[in-house]
């Protein structure tokens, strides 16, 4: 009882994780944490925010009582950090920047993409415990040059207060979740972030872009065949048209999620194999089948490139 009102009093930092922002799994995670009640009991609230990580901006603090959880998320990875309540914010986000800062030189991000076991990046957790340290004593603090810039990024931007009832109860029950942040707009299931972009997926993306292009030039080619002549068919212009449409779009699908993302997708391939058996006439076989078959290929990594779900329950 005693080390739990002393640890309360002081101003000190008590833990930090690692975690990927995808799924909530932990890359990495201080291993020297202190065991009283009052910092088990937000160990708990780590594990409920992992889960939030994808629907959360990208700097906040979640106020527990005597604790403070802050964190900032950056290129899929988040760095989260408890410390006592009268801990100072600069040097709260001071200490997550350096941990980013390390993490990123260190590890490159197909690593961290393409971990599948919990804290495959233990390692790390001797830079956090020195990080931990030095920021545990300010006065040997070799950075104070550093927090003006931090100071006034923080009153520029100050972290979204996460607010309790936003994650629930601590059992796993966990409330509807929205957030509106600084005019960022509300961010709920209906704006979720996609899974990151593939190689395939960005290939995907530029060959969509090119057969919308070449219908759109096809097209122009068309509406001057009509003013020179009246042997050209109207009909093919809006093939044309229509199928530069449903290209554009199949990139948007690609790039945003949306509602009924996977019927869009599909109902927009089949918008563009009709364009192109209205346009047998003019182009060969070889054409039709490069149209179809980019069609499908975006159509297929729409498909694989779905919204970042829940996160599975990982002992955070």
């Amino acid at each position: 009882m005693e080390r739990s009102s002393l640890s309360a009093e002081m101003s000190m930092i008590l833990s930090a994780s690692v975690i990927r922002v995808r799924d909530g799994l932990p890359l990495s995670a201080s291993t020297d944490y202190e065991q009283n009640t009052g910092v088990q009991e937000c160990r708990k609230y780590f594990k409920m925010l992992s889960r939030k990580l994808a629907q959360l901006p990208d700097r906040c603090t979640l106020k527990t009582g005597h604790y403070n959880i802050n964190f900032i998320s950056s290129l899929g990875v988040s760095y989260m950090m408890l410390c006592t309540e009268n801990y100072p914010s600069v040097l709260a986000f001071s200490f997550l920047d350096e941990l980013q800062k390390e993490f990123i030189t260190t590890y490159n991000m197909m690593k961290t993409n393409t971990a599948v076991r919990p804290y495959s990046f233990i390692e790390f957790d001797n830079f956090i415990q020195r990080t931990k340290q030095r920021y545990n004593n300010p006065r040997s603090l070799s950075t104070k040059i550093n927090l003006s810039d931090m100071q006034i990024e923080i009153k520029l931007r100050p972290p979204y207060q996460v607010p309790m009832c936003e994650l629930g109860s601590a059992n796993g029950v966990t409330s509807a979740f929205s957030v509106d942040y600084k005019g960022a707009g509300k961010i709920s299931s209906g704006h979720q972030r996609l899974e990151p972009a593939t190689l395939s997926g960005i290939v995907a993306f530029i060959l969509s872009l090119l057969c919308g292009a070449l219908n759109l030039i096809r097209g122009f080619h068309a509406i001057e065949s009509l003013l020179q002549s009246d042997g050209e068919d109207f009909n093919y212009i809006i093939a044309f048209f229509l199928g530069t449409a449903a290209c554009l779009y199949q990139c948007y699908l690609l790039v945003y999620y949306t509602g009924w993302r996977n019927v869009k997708s599909f109902l927009t391939f089949g918008l563009i194999c009709l364009c192109n058996m209205y346009l047998y006439e003019l182009r060969n076989l070889w054409q039709l089948f490069f149209h179809v078959t980019v069609g499908a290929f975006v159509t297929l990594q729409i498909w694989l490139r779905q919204a970042q779900g829940k996160a599975p329950d990982y002992d955070v």
